[in-house]
């Protein structure tokens, strides 16, 4: 039981750390969002550390059950773990090009490359663990409103 309680606490720890780096990173390039034209629907911006806390939590619960497969399925967790790595790294990159960089258009391609390895991630999560992969829905359907965002703003900026 220990040890099961130390690895949730280490997966939500490490997804929640590529948000708070990746956030530091962009701390003094953030105002751009209140000085930019936002299309309809767009959020304000306190909604953003909200949802992504909850979504980093979600994510380090699913890696953290996939992990515990690690033993019945070997190959599969080792995949899916390493699409969810991938994941981390467009996730952690996406708000440096986009707030630091200010490059909406190449944000956004970024953005679908970050989608795509988030619907790779679900199926081979709920391969392993049913659940694990449906906790990911969130994120991917933020992720996908965050297209929206992202494409949009590259459009009437």
């Amino acid at each position: 039981m220990k040890e099961k309680i130390k690895n949730y606490a280490v997966s939500i720890a490490i997804a929640l750390a590529v948000g708070v780096f990746s956030a530091l990173l962009t701390a003094g390039n953030m105002d751009l969002y209140s000085e930019i034209t936002k299309p309809p629907l767009a959020p304000p911006s306190i909604l953003f550390p909200i949802v992504w806390t909850l979504l980093y939590i979600l994510m380090g619960i699913g890696a953290a059950m996939i992990y515990g497969e690690k033993a019945s399925k070997p190959d599969e967790v080792r995949h899916a773990l390493t699409v969810y790595g991938i994941n981390l790294f467009l996730n952690f990159f996406w708000s440096i090009i986009f707030f630091n960089a200010r490059a909406f258009l190449f944000s956004f391609i970024w953005l679908i490359a970050l989608w795509i390895t988030i619907l790779i991630m679900i199926i081979k999560f709920y391969k392993i663990k049913p659940t694990a992969g449906i906790l990911q829905i969130p994120y991917l359907l933020w992720v996908t409103f965050a297209g929206y965002l992202n494409l949009s703003i590259y459009l009437i900026n």
